[in-house]
């Protein structure tokens, strides 16, 4: 069995900065780290292994820099990890991203492997679009299983899978055949510490990296700032609120009382709302 885990060097977002011009993130001079998400889907394609046996290979897309986040995936049990570094490849959207990793990972195929199962983390905490998983499916032409909650059987010789995932009003289960795509959700398992011989054969191990043209990519405008169309028009901080909280006595008061004392507060403020709720009531 193969795995391909996708993940992110991401600016810790405690310390993001935004360039005042191309209204991209900055990242040079802010501390980096792996995109949590991403983590949980290292650390459940690493289980499915020492269950299943096979290899898990590790994929990003960034500057030389990104080379960090993978010998960290390296520290907890991953086989391999490939760095797709290019100029072309700067400033890219969620649809030039996807270009880009689906391409490199049909290269991993034909070098060590189709994958079975390529791993993303549910979204990014930079751009918390949670498209790139998605797009990497449908350019591969994966079956998409998204916010995975846990994978619940994998039956190899049936090539099939099942999970259960998160949903509006409750959880989904479903089943699927391999090869899939799977984006997993926070708390789907504990992440492990790497062993000492894991941290060792990281600091010794050969980071494979590929331009665009080593990745396959057939077509550079596709890729980058180039074959990007989202226009990011302004980013800005929202204003602080001007109004203060108001208090409401609670001293010798049931929470019926209570709850009247603000009710009655809201509508004083915002005579509109008592007015659409009697309307409400009285239509019902």
């Amino acid at each position: 069995m193969h795995i391909v885990v996708c993940i992110k060097q991401v600016p810790d977002s405690a310390q993001i900065r935004v360039h005042p011009v191309t209204n991209t993130i900055m990242r040079q001079g802010v501390p980096s780290i792996i995109n949590p998400y991403d983590l949980f889907a290292l650390e459940e394609a690493l289980r499915l292994r020492d269950r299943h046996g096979g290899e898990v290979t590790v994929l990003t897309m960034g500057p030389p820099m990104a080379e960090d986040a993978l010998r960290k995936a390296l520290t907890f049990g991953a086989d391999r990890a490939v760095l797709l570094t290019d100029r072309f490849f700067a400033g890219a959207d969620t649809l030039a991203t996807t270009y880009a990793l689906a391409t490199a990972i049909s290269r991993i195929g034909r070098e060590w492997g189709v994958p079975n199962i390529v791993f993303t983390g549910k979204q990014t905490i930079d751009g918390d679009t949670a498209q790139v998983g998605p797009g990497i499916a449908k350019r591969l032409g994966l079956t998409q299983l998204t916010y995975v909650s846990e994978i619940e059987s994998l039956d190899l010789e049936s090539a099939a899978i099942v999970v259960a995932r998160r949903a509006e009003g409750g959880v989904q289960r479903l089943s699927s055949r391999l090869p899939v795509l799977l984006t997993v959700i926070e708390g789907i398992n504990e992440i492990r510490r790497g062993t000492i011989e894991d941290a060792l054969c990281a600091a010794r191990a050969k980071i494979v990296r590929w331009s665009a043209a080593e990745a396959g990519v057939e077509d550079i405008a596709k890729c980058g700032l180039k074959g990007s169309p989202t226009i990011v028009k302004q980013v800005y901080a929202p204003s602080p609120r001007a109004e203060k909280a108001e208090v409401v006595p609670t001293e010798g008061q049931s929470f019926t009382e209570l709850a009247d004392a603000v009710i009655a507060q809201i509508f004083q403020k915002k005579p509109g709302i008592e007015t659409d709720l009697t309307r409400f009531v009285q239509e019902r």
